[in-house]
Parts: structure tokens; sequence; C-alpha cells
């Protein structure tokens, strides 16, 4: 079933549509910098373009776009993602890959392309369906951590298996052109939205690294010598990059005991 947004999952312990922030009071076309609840962490955008993260900051700051409830027009530049999709995205049949997604447009660094919906789930569930997977199954769900200002990690799961949009059919790429932001507009449920890493042409396929990597730092030994003792379970990677880790991204703790 095609949804562009998330839903709340089958576990309904969370409800990505509600509405909990306030919004900002800006009587402007576009909200400014200082002035904005909503950019009290900083410009967001450039135009339609993501504004690169500082390589200084240890972490990447938060994107909170305006909302439902915010005064400002809808033509105000702090509302990027959840305007959709903006250009034409075609599913073809790759050869070793099953499904892919591709660009029928030009796309610039720095633009939104997509968004990767489905169902919210919480952490039971998404365990629960994981292991409830033999091998020949597609593995569809996300998990992305968030490292909050007070020590806190959010797990935000996303599953598209039965409920999704276009961004199931993106595959993984060990040196993808797309990397993912969770962007909040109007609840602390994050869109996992996916921006363009580097100029895309036009018939290239659009890919992102499971792992959420992108932007992070470098794989460390610990997690090394996890990942080389999970090698039996895990898919083998078939994006044919140069610095190809062999086989796809895997979340050992969806399998973990509680």
């Amino acid at each position: 079933q095609y949804s562009p947004d998330n839903v709340a999952g089958a576990d309904g312990d969370i409800d990505p549509t509600e509405i909990t922030f306030p919004g900002c009071s800006c009587l402007t076309s576009s909200c400014v910098v200082h002035k904005c609840l909503c950019l009290r962490h900083g410009e967001n955008y450039n135009g339609l373009c993501l504004r690169p993260t500082d390589r200084k900051e240890e972490y990447a700051k938060p994107v909170f776009e305006c909302n439902t409830m915010c005064q400002c027009g809808e033509s105000c530049q702090n509302r990027v993602v959840q305007r959709g999709l903006q250009f034409r995205l075609e599913v073809f049949k790759t050869e070793k890959k099953g499904w892919g997604l591709r660009t029928l447009d030009f796309i610039a660094k720095g633009r939104f392309v997509c968004e990767y919906a489905g169902e919210v789930l919480g952490f039971n569930e998404a365990r629960r369906r994981i292991q409830a997977q033999t091998s020949k199954d597609s593995n569809y769900i996300i998990a992305v951590r968030e490292h909050l200002h007070n020590g806190q990690i959010m797990e935000t799961f996303v599953d598209p298996m039965y409920i999704g949009n276009i961004g199931r059919f993106l595959n993984h790429s060990c040196e993808p052109n797309l990397f993912m932001v969770p962007v909040r507009v109007d609840s602390m449920v994050p869109k996992l939205a996916l921006f363009a890493a580097t100029d895309i042409s036009a018939g290239e396929e659009l890919s992102y690294d499971y792992s959420g990597r992108f932007h992070n730092s470098p794989i460390t030994n610990r997690e090394q010598k996890t990942v080389e003792k999970d090698n039996r379970l895990r898919k083998p990677c078939y994006c044919g990059s140069r610095t190809c880790a062999s086989f796809l991204p895997w979340d050992s703790s969806l399998f973990s005991t509680p």
C-alpha cells in the first residue's frame, strides 16, 4: 500500500501524524533565524538546499521545519521536506539487487530527494518483525538513533514493507549519492529525509548507506569485530563501489534478547 508519509505501525505505540509542536508566530512570508522558534538551532536551508554540516561540530544540529501550527506562509524557506517529491524518479529492475530507484532529472548537491516513509514501530515490534524473517526475505526496517543533549538516545524504526513510499526501492551503497537526515515538522517523530550528497546526473541510480554512516565517524575496531562475527548472518552487497564492504550493514541490536 502506497503512502507518501509515515503512518502508525501495527503496534500502535507511536502516532507520527500527531501534531505536538506549537509552531512559530512569525507574520512574514519566510522566517528569519534568531527570530523564529523553529530556527532556534540555526538556518536549515540555503534556498532549497540543506546547509552543509559544520565539520568542527561533533554531531549534526537537529533540523526543525515550520509546521502546521506556524503562522508563516507556505512559501517559507523553512518548508522543504514537507513539500514532498520535486523530482521525477523511476523504479527499475537491477541486475543483482532486485528493484532500484533512479532519477530522471539532474539533482543538485544538497537538494531533498525523497523521504523513507512507512510504518513507525516501537522497538519490540521492530525486533519481532526482524526475527521472524528468513534469509530469503528482504529487510526494509531502518533504525535511526540520535544522541540527545541530555545524554539519552532516541530511536526511530520505520518499516515500509507493507505500507510505504518510493523510498523502499532505494538500494544500499558503500559510496552512496544520498544521505539521510531526521527532519522534524509537526512532532518529535522525525521524517527520514534523503538529500543529495553530490550532484546527481539524470539516469543515475539513487542509493544511501543503510548503516547511516555517511558524514559520520569511521567504523571502530570494536564495531568491526562485531561485524566480522555476524558475517554468517549477513547478506552480500552488490553495490560495486571501490570501498565495498562485501556485506550489507547489520544491526545486531534487533536480534538481541530483552
